[in-house]
């Protein structure tokens, strides 16, 4: 069982995100109350790992944490073998305690295009909409955010989060609760909120954005990151069945598209910061994530197309404001 007592209590002290306790205590007492085939075998293993105490946390150039005295071979073995419970690890990379965490993406590699555009982050309080594990979150923090809220549904990213946290000495400036955005009510008390890699997995992609709207304080940022094609401000791809294999996907607007349904839903001061196609040196199988990735995604004839026929992945990045 999770305890979110440390949660409830930090926002119990904040105005902006009291009223969040009128729905929230109720929704995370439903998910303890669902069954989920691995979540056991996950918690017995959270349990073993180590609250250590590390002399060295560095989050600013990457998510890495060490001891002076390294472990000894044993207890590294061990933890090492631990945290592969949560296979697969996706977003990364990791360094903990001289564990070297490969996952499946490099994430930093986004973090490092988009960082340049977004409003510092200082002292501010930031969401994250379908964070996955929180790598991301770790990296907001090193960029001097006060407060970082992820929310994810699936169990397993919440606890590869506690695994990290706990040898992260339990920083309390950082959380992951395993909601939904529906199930957030319009909290507008978020200075800066990210949704990357949500989008395109939403039945209706106007309601998204407008449910991220709704969780900014007047003159808040949105930073939206999400699979786009190339095109005019009318070109969106609705893949019949699967895209690159994945299931669940919907809407993939062009970047100038995007921008215009961002607008539509009252957004200001779009910018179209970065499109990208996605290389197989960011996305790939790895000792941490064994099954199929991008390769084997993409036509093994023509790799500028999806084994669907479909264009290869392509991610934009857009950053907006919302109105004052």
């Amino acid at each position: 069982m999770f305890n979110f007592a440390n949660f409830y209590q930090l926002i119990a002290q904040d105005t902006r995100l009291q009223p969040w306790l009128e729905t929230l205590p109720k929704q995370l007492a439903d998910w303890q109350s669902a069954e989920h085939g691995d979540f056991d075998r996950w918690l017995r293993a959270l349990n073993k790992i180590p609250a250590l105490t590390p002399d060295t946390i560095e989050l600013k150039y990457e998510v890495n944490v060490s001891n002076t005295q390294p472990l000894i071979d044993g207890e590294k073995k061990k933890l090492e073998n631990l945290l592969k419970t949560f296979h697969p690890w996706r977003k990364g990379p990791f360094t903990l305690h001289d564990i070297h965490i490969d996952t499946e993406w490099r994430s930093d590699w986004k973090w490092d295009r988009l960082l340049p555009h977004i409003t510092p982050l200082e002292n501010r309080s930031v969401l994250d909409v379908g964070c996955g594990n929180g790598y991301h979150m770790w990296r907001m923090l090193g960029a001097g955010a006060r407060l970082c809220v992820g929310i994810d549904p699936s169990h397993l990213f919440l606890v590869q989060f506690e695994a990290v946290r706990k040898l992260m000495n339990n920083d309390q400036r950082i959380h992951l609760l395993p909601l939904g955005i529906e199930q957030l009510p319009e909290l507008k008390a978020f200075d800066t909120v990210f949704s990357m890699g949500v989008l395109y997995h939403r039945r209706s992609p106007l309601d998204h954005i407008l449910q991220l709207k709704n969780q900014l304080l007047p003159g808040g940022e949105l930073i939206l990151e999400t699979l786009v094609i190339e095109g005019d401000e009318n070109a969106v791809l609705v893949p019949a069945d699967r895209y690159a294999q994945m299931r669940n996907v919907y809407f993939f607007p062009s970047a100038k598209a995007l921008k215009v349904w961002m607008e539509k839903c009252g957004l200001v001061d779009v910018r179209i910061v970065d499109e990208n196609t996605t290389s197989v040196g960011e996305q790939r199988t790895t000792q941490w994530m064994t099954h199929n990735s991008l390769p084997e995604y993409l036509d093994p004839e023509d790799p500028s197309k999806t084994i669907e026929g479909y264009p290869a992945p392509r991610r934009a990045i857009l950053i907006a404001k919302n109105p004052s």
